[in-house]
């Protein structure tokens, strides 16, 4: 049940006849792995946070370093040398203080990672290497738990969703091969410091629309965004029926 203060804090969504009670219900319930706080994981933390989310989950071994601060915008520089998920549960807390806050300082790997996935509703990639959105995709697709994947680099921006309840679904490993890691970075590659904050909030509506039912997601569609000249392009996706991760569930559910 929500609280007096509660239903004022979150009147403007609650007046969405497609979001209403039930749906903030259902994001007070909801428990959400985001793993990065970096650019991506920021604004998509933030924003989840503010709609009212109740737990959120946050993974990152790093630590905030002055390069971040051209577009992390969750980290302050007094926050430099801090862990990213320290520095970011305290702003989310000054967000939103009714948000409950799980920091995990390290890598998740194997079973550990395993685990944290099957303790959530829903996950979000916002990391910045292959094997960590490798590795996300086979835990969720094993456990059933919906994931909203984003990149960002240099003017280029894209995200879709991948929802092993939905049997036309088809997983990060359908679109991208193991052994073709481009080690393409920010570190190394550069990236302009709005785009971030466009794919991490638009992570950030994706993961919500997920968890409450609302309109249609991007499940099965991958949308790219060129920057420079801000032009979206939107690509269908089909289940890969000799996917490793997901070529059983196709099969079974044709």
């Amino acid at each position: 049940m929500l609280s007096d203060d509660q239903l004022l804090r979150y009147s403007r969504s609650i007046m969405l006849p497609e979001v209403d009670i039930a749906g903030q219900d259902a994001w007070q319930a909801a428990r959400v792995l985001i793993v990065g706080l970096g650019g991506l994981g920021g604004p998509a933390a933030a924003y989840l946070a503010a709609a009212g989310v109740g737990e959120l989950v946050l993974v990152d071994d790093d630590r905030v370093d002055l390069t971040n601060l051209q577009r992390q915008i969750i980290h302050a520089e007094g926050a430099c040398g801090e862990a990213k998920v320290s520095s970011a549960e305290a702003r989310l807390k000054a967000i939103n203080p009714s948000v409950r806050i799980t920091a995990v300082d390290q890598r998740l790997q194997g079973e550990a990672l395993e685990r944290q996935v099957c303790e959530v509703d829903l996950v979000l990639d916002c990391s910045d290497n292959f094997a960590t959105r490798f590795a996300l995709n086979s835990a969720c697709f094993a456990a059933g738990v919906p994931l909203v994947s984003g990149a960002a680099i240099r003017f280029d921006g894209q995200i879709s969703a991948y929802d092993p309840r939905d049997a036309q679904s088809p997983c990060y490993r359908c679109l991208y091969e193991e052994g073709d890691e481009a080690s393409l970075s920010c570190s190394e590659s550069g990236v302009f410091p709005p785009l971030v904050g466009v794919i991490g909030s638009m992570q950030a509506m994706e993961a919500l629309k997920l968890l409450a039912g609302i309109g249609e997601p991007l499940t099965g569609r991958l949308l790219l965004l060129d920057g420079k000249r801000m032009q979206w392009r939107s690509l269908r996706l089909r289940p890969d029926p000799e996917c490793p991760v997901c070529k059983r569930k196709t099969r079974d559910a044709g």
